[in-house]
């Protein structure tokens, strides 16, 4: 009768443990950093007082990369789909409304596919980032920054796509870099329009490496239109073979940060 008296003590004293041991990895938060990304855009709450100004309109900064999620990092109403928690980098994030009522066609495999762990049926979010500083076009994030402007403004344009067996579709080749230069500034040949008023607010840059215990330490200003759209799998598959920012493959998403102490208001 004691030998179980004790055994049960030892399971209650483990769990308590367990539990303990629990709330403290739930608790544990980033302190000290700025506003992190991604968040609900529907949500605009926020209780981050980091006191950073919104960078200035892309028309006034240089694209300086262009890349896209497997998955939308952020969340909206029209992309709201949980896509669970995502395994080695990909995957998570959320999945747009409309991939559910896909036709057959629109989900076909295409002919070629120059794009890693992306097909018809998938969801992405495509991110142009622009900077202040003065660089080209360039291969990977490191591209945004020179050695005399460490600390640029950086703005990044966002758009979720449900990637689509369709020539009807949007065509990838009309949102890229094609040596356009704008006032001066490097420009993407254009931005997604019909996807409703983008949502803007400050945060941070994004990634799989990033969670709330494990914060971003990068600033930049959010425009996150609200609304998913179509694209071509085929344009995108034609531009992953080649293009100056040496993308051909969907980036992992960051885990939605929903901690109001790691989120800026929206106003």
């Amino acid at each position: 009768m004691k030998k179980r008296k004790k055994i049960r003590t030892g399971i209650v004293l483990v769990l308590g443990l367990v539990l303990v041991s629990a709330n403290i990895a739930a608790g544990d938060v980033c302190k000290g950093y700025p506003p992190q990304a991604p968040r609900d855009i529907d949500n605009r709450a926020g209780e981050n007082k980091s006191r950073f100004s919104m960078a200035p309109s892309y028309t006034e900064l240089n694209l300086c990369h262009l890349h896209f999620h497997v998955n939308a990092e952020h969340k909206s109403k029209d992309f709201s789909i949980y896509a669970g928690d995502g395994i080695n980098g990909l995957g998570g994030g959320y999945q747009c409304n409309n991939s559910t009522s896909l036709t057959k066609s629109e989900l076909q495999a295409p002919m070629t596919n120059f794009c890693k762990d992306v097909k018809p049926g998938d969801t992405i979010e495509v991110h142009w980032v622009y900077t202040s500083c003065d660089v080209k076009p360039a291969k990977t994030l490191k591209g945004c920054f020179s050695d005399s402007c460490i600390n640029p403004n950086l703005r990044v344009e966002a758009q979720v796509f449900t990637v689509v067996n369709d020539a009807l579709a949007l065509n990838f080749w009309d949102f890229t870099y094609d040596g356009n230069i704008v006032n001066g500034y490097h420009q993407a040949k254009a931005l997604p329009t019909n996807t409703g008023k983008p949502v803007e607010y400050v945060g941070s840059t994004t990634g799989s490496m990033y969670t709330e215990q494990k914060c971003s330490p990068f600033q930049g200003a959010w425009s996150v239109r609200p609304k998913c759209a179509k694209i071509d799998i085929n344009s995108l598959s034609e531009w992953c073979k080649n293009n100056v920012f040496e993308e051909n493959h969907a980036h992992g998403v960051r885990k939605l940060v929903t901690n109001p102490k790691l989120l800026e208001e929206i106003k």
